[in-house]
């Protein structure tokens, strides 16, 4: 299958690219997740991969705060790209942060630092990469068939 998006501007279609640019510093994390959000349920609608799309949606709001409130530097944005093949989706949210983010320990009256748990819990595989010139890549990949739950590990 192999397809790839990015959004701005988007592509021509599932063998297009496509990349969602967030809006900069300033901007606010709940735009920032909206935006996210949208661009993952048209390119997934566009393609046809919407068995999972609420879990992706989800992942991919959670990243995209993260990557706006803890990962981007004055004066750079952040980045969505969501791929796909035959076997798994993967989403990914480049930032311009060295900082590496972890599933951090809770207690019950803490009222932030879930966010991570969920994409744990919603995907089947995430992690974290350094991106090659200044930051890092956090994503997270869903499988896209139920047959590629047997014997392909994320």
């Amino acid at each position: 299958m192999g397809l790839d998006a990015e959004l701005l501007p988007l592509g021509d279609g599932p063998d297009g690219d496509a990349e969602l640019l967030g809006e900069g510093p300033h901007a606010q994390p709940q735009r920032a997740a909206q935006s996210a959000r949208e661009f993952v349920t048209t390119t997934l609608t566009g393609w046809g991969l919407t068995t999972r799309i609420d879990n992706v949606r989800l992942c991919v709001s959670e990243l995209a705060c993260n990557a706006l409130t803890h990962g981007t530097v004055p004066g750079h944005g952040f980045l969505v790209r969501v791929t796909a093949d035959d076997d798994f989706l993967l989403i990914e949210v480049h930032d311009s942060s060295d900082h590496r983010p972890y599933i951090r320990q809770l207690t019950d009256i803490d009222d932030s630092g879930r966010g991570l748990r969920l994409v744990e819990a919603m995907s089947d595989c995430w992690g974290v990469e350094e991106r090659e010139s200044i930051g890092k890549v956090v994503w997270s990949r869903f499988k896209t068939t139920t047959l590629a739950g047997e014997g392909t590990s994320c």
